[in-house]
């Protein structure tokens, strides 16, 4: 096949054995109800895009393995961002640009016409590539002329060319333009997004750098650092606030994602501030966002493993999709995420609605247990005082995972301590959190945490914390609550799948 033959057709794109989707099926540490590829690999969100009434999330998957391995786009469709029908794969590597795997990208509508723009890889060479699909975006065809960039800017030395977000803009002159920014890096400077300009998506003028970090603003380990090379771009605005996302990334390292708040204009974005996106740093990781129909930015994100990778492939998967956020934006300009409310659907048995008693202090005599929860606090947290709330928890605590709340010089700091998570010493157990912005030590705080299996997402006062357990035993199912006071709200609910 030549490098401008057609994709291979729907008929022949691989699909997971029988025998490795009744592996991922009977795991433990399987979400129930975030989104999940039938089996195989799976990792960064692409193309998210809600038409004619449908979200579609496209998304990096290997049905073959649960390795990253010669990557296609996994493609599923759904009305309410929760009950998800899996679709052909949309894209698979074909002879040409693309040969080593369809490596990530997003979605636009080209005058009516569904167009992916994504990253195709050969070798160690990744380059812009276009696709085109029919009006219910199930079948592709892949642009004969691609690549349609032949090469990063040779003015510069990179470190990495990949991953797009692409949209369109009317100039001074009234002219509409399709813009594009490039995730790379530029070596011993740091990260960066590319900027290009075109009128038919074919054919891209490169204007420079939109950005470029610093490498040497903080040391590798803190999570403030920017990294050599900025992934899965994504610039957007809400409320009056531009934002610039990317993943910190090092030599095949992923590390955390991060955003600037500040205003994009001409060829140049302006930042005032950087901010950490989620507080669980690499797992919630390559995020990418939409604008839905409603007006509302919904934001996806890449939950990876914490367990090794031949746990992954004996369980016959990998990778979990974050719940679907809203994002909006604070009076400081910061953003303020959230789980979309039609998640709340999957609320079913109550089982706690009160203020927390001393019955919530142990496992054995709390009324909440489960491994499908959604749990609400709202309370009040004083300067010295510490809360905690473990979830997956035995009844004799070896194992627990617990989060905590507290206030310290009137500093209000959220964490998770996964040392108890797991008695598989082989997962990964390393803190996560940071400080919460607080503009009132006297203002009840909010506090969600979502309870998936393996999946946990924390949300206090619009700051996300995404994290994977594993669990070993059977009974960690057991949820208490400490430290707070009799103004506390605690509700909780038994969540159904959505499978």
């Amino acid at each position: 096949m030549s490098a401008h033959s057609p994709a291979p057709t729907l008929s022949d794109a691989p699909a997971p054995s029988a025998e490795m989707l009744e592996r991922a099926a009977r795991d433990p540490h399987r979400p129930g109800f975030h989104f999940v590829s039938p089996a195989g690999w799976m990792n960064d969100p692409n193309g998210l895009v809600q038409r004619d009434g449908w979200y579609h999330l496209f998304y990096q998957y290997n049905p073959l393995a649960p390795v990253h391995s010669r990557i296609h786009w996994g493609h599923a469709r759904s009305r309410d961002l929760v009950h998800w029908e899996h679709l052909p794969i949309a894209l698979a590597p074909s002879d040409g640009p693309d040969v080593d795997g369809c490596w990530s990208g997003v979605f636009v509508d080209d005058g009516g016409v569904p167009t992916l723009v994504y990253s195709g890889r050969a070798g160690e060479v990744e380059l812009a590539c276009v696709a085109t699909g029919s009006d219910d975006l199930v079948e592709w065809r892949k642009d004969p002329a691609n690549p349609v960039i032949a090469a990063p800017p040779s003015d510069l030395d990179v470190t990495a060319y990949r991953d797009h977000c692409v949209w369109s803009e009317t100039d001074a002159a009234g002219r509409r333009r399709w813009r594009q920014i490039v995730g790379s890096g530029i070596r011993g400077v740091g990260g960066t997004a590319l900027l290009y300009e075109s009128d038919d998506l074919r054919s891209w003028r490169y204007l420079g750098p939109l950005l470029v970090g610093d490498a040497a603003n903080a040391p590798r380990t803190s999570p403030e650092w920017t990294g050599t090379m900025w992934e899965c771009v994504d610039l957007f605005r809400v409320d009056g606030t531009d934002a610039l996302v990317f993943s910190a990334w090092d030599e095949g390292v992923t590390h955390h994602p991060l955003y600037w708040t500040g205003r994009y204009a001409g060829d140049a974005f302006a930042p005032d501030a950087l901010h950490r996106l989620d507080l669980g740093g690499r797992f919630f990781y390559a995020p990418q966002s939409m604008r839905d129909e409603s007006g509302r930015r919904v934001l996806f994100g890449w939950m990876q493993e914490g367990r090794p990778d031949a746990a992954a492939v004996a369980a016959g998967w990998s990778g979990v999709m974050s719940l679907p956020r809203v994002v909006t934006a604070r009076a400081d300009g910061s953003l303020h995420q959230a789980p979309a409310p039609e998640i709340d659907v999957l609320r079913t048995e109550v089982l706690f609605d009160g203020a927390p008693t001393a019955a919530l202090a142990q496992v054995a005599t709390s009324p909440i247990r489960g491994d499908q929860l959604d749990l609400e606090l709202v309370t009040p947290v004083a300067d010295g005082e510490r809360i905690e709330i473990a979830v997956r928890a035995t009844e004799d605590g070896a194992e627990r995972t617990v989060y905590v709340l507290e206030r310290v010089d009137g500093a209000l700091h959220f964490s998770l301590d996964r040392s108890g998570s797991s008695l598989d010493p082989e997962t990964d157990t390393r803190p996560l959190g940071g400080e919460i912005p607080s503009d009132s030590p006297t203002a009840a705080v909010h506090v969600r945490i979502v309870v998936d299996h393996s999946a946990l997402e924390a949300f206090v006062d619009g700051v996300p914390l995404a994290a994977r357990v594993y669990p070993t035993r059977a009974d960690a199912l057991g949820v208490t609550v400490t430290g707070t006071s009799a103004a506390a709200r605690l509700r909780a609910w038994r969540m159904a799948g959505a499978r």
